[in-house]
């Protein structure tokens, strides 16, 4: 397996390629064709978000307990909105919460990184579609979105959406444990295995609405356990095989 990890080098950003502990500059598109280049020392690498999607597909009460702690039923299909490219930061960046909003919660999901352009693919095909996994935090003012009652304001503020630390390519998303902690406190826990609609079926229905483009996220669904995130909290999600997604919360100015 391998992990590609968007970087701050030399002043610019750039892909670099981890195996083994081993980190290596990558030489070509991550979304064609690369190779390694020379290997570079990990420490102080600044960690960006590993892509820049074009927009973030997220599919809502994907987990049947997730469903439940909504007191919502559960849907018949694939239930999706969209966050804004311009809530996604990457790894250590700061998640501003607006104070005037209300309770803003943690949601801990696996995200799918699109390859290629993606349009009425069949589920059959769609891992052909997929370049990897990474970590998303749906960061949702959950008292704007009961008031809403529909998920744009909620879920698009800038800085909504954490992604990182990487794209793991090769690893297979089937049954991925899946967590969210808040300061060090677990509180959401699951396993892919639990969704709903599986990553293939996601693909084939989002595809029949919209396409994907090379760097676009599918965020799949979150488990129980969501739950309040203040100033000051530090928030990490981690799904195996993947690694560790940290971000700070402070106050939004």
């Amino acid at each position: 397996m391998t992990r590609l990890y968007r970087i701050e080098h030399g002043g610019t950003s750039l892909y670099a390629a981890e195996r083994e502990g081993r980190w290596r500059l990558v030489d070509g598109d991550i979304f064609d064709k690369f190779r390694d280049g020379p290997e570079i020392a990990q420490d102080s690498l600044r960690l960006l978000a590993p892509v820049t999607p074009s927009k973030v597909v997220c599919v809502g009460l994907n987990y049947k307990d997730h469903a439940a702690e909504q007191n919502k039923p559960l849907p018949e299909e694939p239930l999706i909105f969209i966050k804004p490219s311009t809530a996604v930061i990457g790894p250590g960046a700061a998640i501003e919460v607006p104070e005037w909003a209300g309770r803003v919660d943690h949601e801990a999901e696996l995200g799918l990184v699109i390859k290629k352009t993606a349009s009425k693919i069949k589920a059959s095909q769609a891992a052909e579609y997929i370049l990897g996994l990474t970590c998303v935090n749906d960061v949702t003012a959950r008292v704007l979105q009961n008031k809403d009652g529909q998920y744009t304001r909620s879920k698009g503020f800038d800085t909504f959406c954490p992604v990182g630390p990487c794209i793991a390519v090769g690893l297979d998303g089937r049954d991925l444990q899946v967590r969210g902690y808040v300061n060090g406190g677990l509180r959401q826990d699951s396993r892919t295995r639990e969704l709903i609609f599986t990553i293939p079926e996601m693909v084939e229905f989002i595809t029949s609405v919209m396409t994907l483009l090379p760097g676009d996220i599918i965020s799949t669904g979150t488990p129980s356990g969501i739950g309040p995130i203040k100033p000051g909290d530090s928030v990490t999600i981690h799904v195996e095989g993947v690694g560790a997604l940290t971000n700070p919360v402070v106050a939004r100015a």
